[in-house]
């Protein structure tokens, strides 16, 4: 077994080498029909424990293929009711009548990878457990805070009782890939060897990483679902955008991750129309949360000028029609967001740069600010944080802006470096998980890095929304619960710990001989690939 820094070396230098065109013998073994080939926007892997702080969204692909979740939403689209979950290691479960508690009989027979044996409930306790366990840190832990027990009633039946009501458990919850359940015998064997070797319940399993070609994952003959279609999946992981565009257009890759940059979707179908791009609705919530604590975003009026001066629809219009601009922070097409309509005029922050420099006259800033921060060096990232430098140098307002690479951005927002960082989430349907993860005093990021995903420190710096939020949590009927939320979103318009931006479209560039199996409408930015194949 490999230690972390071998297993990181070895998937950085995948990506280097194909980009510099030295890995001897790449295209003639993707070409074999029993491989498939994905490139990744990633320097490197940062691991395959779906539970580990700091992995990043391309790590999540290598996640979702390896391991499984109780329930799931249908292919390619996001379940948006609690009836359109459908049986995943769970094949039925119950609700109770008050909402707290679910009770699920898993599948007979699920093996896990390797030989590890049967999922049993004592393994989804376990799973669940870290989560529950403040001891350990877990990503996204803050989902799991409305769990007061978990506990096997059988080996094949598993009950949550939660402390609020939550109708909508299963997407919350139940479906999460942080939710994806471990072998317990395999994790307390390896310890954090787990993050490197491994062991789930997925279609496909783990079987090497090569500094050449990236990770290698095998069919996983015993999956309770039959086989995957393709017998083997190669995942590398190559940061660099151009050299990930020329290996795709060569034919040497099946699939990458595309390019979230203006004219990049059309450049690539003046190259080649026969390009299928596969892109969810709406995609990643881009947020740009200013930190409460440093100065001078801890003035109101210094967030209003920022908000002011940024003309989000400008910015989702470079983007066509993968973009959509924000009002508050919830995607406008999903349950409890606001639309302008519904906001008072002085909560609306049309684009207005002077009005945003009389906001930063009065705040003592007549001859505007300069605010340090730092943003990913990722397609996405660095282009939006760019359109926003400059419309907010208009406004007097500099961004003292450092661009670096991926995975240190993510690493050291994790230690409340950065005082204003534009941050990219996928979320589902659940109008309270946004809120809940990115503004909840619970989520609030550490300089110890055992902090979540409140980069604002809203709610600890200064009154949030915790308390519209645990009277929605408490909330069963649906519609009012919403009416809650959008309460919420009004506040946070009015207190500005957090902007939304826009909504943009996550999208793999896929080539024609590929067949996915389904069509992808919606769902997270990642999805199965066991029904992949290659026409010919």
């Amino acid at each position: 077994m490999m230690n972390r820094r071998q297993f990181l070396s070895q998937t950085a230098i995948a990506g280097s080498a194909l980009s510099l065109g030295l890995a001897a013998g790449w295209g003639p073994a993707l070409a074999q029909s029993d491989t498939l080939s994905i490139a990744l926007a990633s320097r490197t892997s940062n691991g395959m424990n779906p539970q580990k702080p700091g992995i990043a969204g391309a790590d999540n692909w290598v996640i979702y293929q390896l391991f499984n979740q109780l329930v799931k939403s249908p292919l390619g689209k996001w379940a948006t009711r609690p009836e359109e979950f459908e049986p995943n290691l769970a094949q039925s479960w119950e609700m109770s009548d008050d909402a707290r508690t679910f009770t699920y009989a898993l599948r007979e027979g699920v093996q896990f990878h390797k030989g590890y044996g049967e999922l049993t409930a004592d393994d989804v306790v376990f799973t669940f457990g870290r989560h529950l366990d403040a001891s350990i840190p877990t990503l996204n832990k803050v989902l799991y805070a409305n769990i007061e027990t978990v506990e096997a009633l059988d080996p094949r039946t598993v009950r949550f009782v939660l402390r609020q009501p939550d109708p909508t458990f299963n997407g919350t919850c139940a479906s999460q890939i942080t939710a994806s359940i471990l072998s317990r015998r395999a994790f307390e064997e390896k310890g954090e060897g787990y993050d490197t070797d491994p062991i789930g319940t997925g279609p496909y399993q783990f079987q090497s990483v090569d500094q050449n070609r990236g990770l290698l994952l095998t069919a996983f003959p015993e999956h309770f679902d039959g086989p995957p279609a393709t017998p083997n999946l190669q995942v590398s992981f190559i940061a660099d955008t151009t050299a990930r565009t020329l290996a795709f257009a060569s034919g040497q890759l099946d699939m990458i991750e595309g390019v979230r940059a203006p004219g990049w979707l059309q450049t690539m179908r003046q190259r080649s129309a026969d390009t299928i791009f596969d892109a969810t609705e709406p995609g990643s919530f881009n947020e740009l949360h200013l930190n409460l604590t440093r100065k001078p975003l801890d003035d109101l009026r210094v967030r209003q000028a920022i908000r002011y001066a940024i003309n989000n629809e400008q910015i989702a219009a470079a983007f066509g029609e993968l973009a959509t601009p924000m009002v508050g922070v919830i995607a406008p097409q999903f349950e409890g967001s606001v639309t302008k309509d519904e906001l008072p005029p002085e909560l609306r922050y049309d684009y207005d740069p002077q009005k945003a420099r009389a906001l930063l006259a009065e705040a003592g800033h007549p001859d505007g600010i300069t605010i340090p921060c730092y943003t990913s060096q990722r397609e996405d990232y660095a282009t939006i944080s760019l359109m926003i430098q400059e419309q907010l140098r208009a406004a007097g307002i500099t961004l003292d802006m450092q661009i670096v690479d991926h995975s240190t951005f993510r690493s050291d927002n994790r230690l409340d470096r950065n005082s204003l960082q534009l941050y990219s989430s996928s979320f589902p349907p659940v109008p309270t998980q946004p809120l809940v993860q990115m503004l909840s005093a619970a989520a609030a990021v550490k300089s110890d890095g055992s902090g979540q995903d409140n980069f604002s420190h809203y709610g600890v710096a200064m009154e949030g929304i915790d308390a519209l939020m645990a009277e929605a949590e408490n909330e069963p009927d649906f519609d009012r619960r919403i009416a809650i939320i959008k309460e919420a979103e009004k506040k946070i318009l009015a207190d500005l710990p957090t902007l939304g931006i826009i909504t943009l479209s996550y999208v793999i560039a896929r080539n024609p001989r590929v067949d996915l199996g389904y069509e992808v409408e919606g769902g997270p930015a990642y999805w199965s690939l066991a029904r992949a194949r290659r026409l010919a």
